[in-house]
């Protein structure tokens, strides 16, 4: 898993720049969210990321704010909605407006974005709801790292990953992770969160 990235900008041919690494240049797909606020080229640039990996294809996406890389990994999850259109969506609305706009089941809001529907953005609305309930307490975007260095949305990840794989729904595994999380801020490992977000499914 590729988490974050630091390089040196070396060019914007939006959507995907490159970024070079220790002599390695990447390519990395940003929203314009992200756009909007990279430096000029010759700059340095760290983003958040996530690394798709397909049966045909290999693809880093990027993000300035952390906040916008959790909502891109819910919306993934969403049946229908591809890495492509996650993007879109990130690139056609700011997080916190779009978090409001499923909240207010704003479907009209939703559709004025760049390949969403009228179905498509029912269906967003209905499948993230739950995602989103928590939103306000999983407080993306933090960039606080545990004693140990290691990030607490990693940590969170790795428990919903788990969580997944024995059988839990993705939208269970989210919500109950992040009220573990918020219940014992003091956890550092994976391990222990799991065992504590098992419990509490008990």
């Amino acid at each position: 898993m590729i988490s974050r990235i630091r390089g040196k900008l070396v060019e914007k041919k939006l959507p995907g720049i490159l970024l070079e690494v220790g002599g390695l240049t990447y390519e990395v797909q940003v929203p314009m969210t992200t756009a909007y606020q990279l430096p000029e080229v010759g700059n340095e640039l760290q983003l958040h990321t996530h690394f798709v990996v397909r049966e045909d294809a290999q693809q880093l996406y990027g993000f300035f704010k952390e906040k916008d890389r959790t909502l891109f990994r819910f919306l993934i999850r969403v049946s229908g909605v591809g890495p492509k259109l996650a993007l879109a969506i990130l690139s056609g609305m700011e997080t916190n407006e779009f978090v409001r706009s499923v909240r207010g089941n704003d479907v009209s809001a939703m559709v004025n974005m760049p390949g969403v529907g009228k179905k498509t953005a029912e269906r967003l609305i209905v499948e993230m709801r739950d995602c989103l309930k928590d939103w306000d307490q999983i407080e993306p975007g933090s960039s606080q790292v545990s004693a140990e260095g290691t990030l607490p949305s990693d940590l969170g990840r790795e428990a919903e990953t788990a969580l997944m794989a024995l059988g839990y729904k993705s939208q269970q595994a989210i919500r109950v992770v992040a009220t573990v999380m918020k219940q014992h801020p003091d956890v550092t490992d994976s391990e222990t969160l799991i065992r504590l977000s098992l419990k509490s499914m008990l």
